[in-house]
């Protein structure tokens, strides 16, 4: 018995170092991001290295904030990544609802599609959706950020939504129905808002998938007035010289949204995807 209690001991200690040293793994970098965002770029590579400046400095926040043309960045990322998640949040609880409630003629060849469409990697369709767009006439627009983010987003959308409508009593909307509501107020008015979880932990994951969305945002936009954040945090990266601070503090700015969206929403985000994952 004093074995058994000493090895579980032993397990406890050995299994909290690992996730201590995994946790300082994975924040290093981002505290590492965020001390350097308050140094002056001279600093930065200084020798012997200095976690902790002692000139702080603003100068990289203010220089962001004050730039029209960086400013514009982050209002494009807004813009593309609100729209992106308020389509894709539409389209899929309609579809993820006529999936769950309703036998149709292609449904399992509907579903496979949209496996299919998931699994295939974005950088392979790059070339097809350049031309797709020019011929559309949508290149350097948002509308070109805006539906081609959703062809990525909306696979996993409608999985997840119909995973967690499954989870949830085909009687009650019955119910709703038999009184003489129709199934789309059944639709918004009972299932959506108690799927909530479901619903945030979606447009959540939808919102992150266009805001840090690098390469068709790159492709696809030309002008400077149409760029996102993360090309506009490349664009830091000048010919001769780095503006290694400007593109911590930008890099930091950048994952604000994301992080608070996270903070306040993380009881439903965490109870949307574990419901969604186990009852798909």
């Amino acid at each position: 018995m004093v074995s058994k209690k000493i090895k579980k001991a032993v397990a406890k200690v050995l299994i909290i170092i690992a996730l201590i040293l995994g946790a300082i793994y994975a924040g290093f970098p981002v505290l590492w991001m965020i001390v350097n965002s308050f140094k002056p770029n001279t600093e930065i590579f200084a020798y012997p290295p200095r976690f902790i400046s002692r000139t702080f400095s603003l100068s990289a926040y203010k220089i962001i904030i004050s730039d029209p043309v960086k400013v514009r960045f982050f209002i494009n990322s807004y813009l593309v990544s609100f729209s992106v998640t308020f389509f894709t949040l539409i389209v899929a609880i309609l579809t993820s609802y006529s999936f769950s409630r309703y036998d149709f003629r292609l449904k399992r060849t509907l579903n496979m599609i949209i496996i299919s469409v998931q699994a295939v990697p974005p950088i392979t369709l790059l070339i097809p959706y350049f031309g797709l767009i020019v011929t559309l006439g949508m290149y350097n627009s948002y509308w070109a950020l805006i539906l081609t983010y959703m062809v990525f987003t909306l696979p996993y959308a409608i999985l997840m939504m119909t995973g967690y409508l499954n989870t949830i009593s085909k009687e009650l909307d019955e119910a709703v129905m038999i009184d003489g509501a129709s199934p789309l107020y059944a639709l918004w008015k009972i299932l959506v808002p108690i799927s909530k979880p479901g619903i945030v932990s979606v447009g959540i994951y939808t919102f992150m998938q266009a805001w840090n969305e690098y390469l068709f945002a790159l492709t696809l936009t030309k002008t400077i007035d149409m760029r996102t954040v993360p090309i506009g945090i490349q664009q830091l990266m000048g010919q001769h010289s780095y503006e290694w601070n400007e593109m911590m503090a930008m890099s930091i700015l950048g994952c604000l949204p994301v992080l608070i969206m996270f903070l306040f929403f993380q009881r439903y985000f965490i109870g949307g995807m574990t419901t969604g994952a186990i009852k798909s």
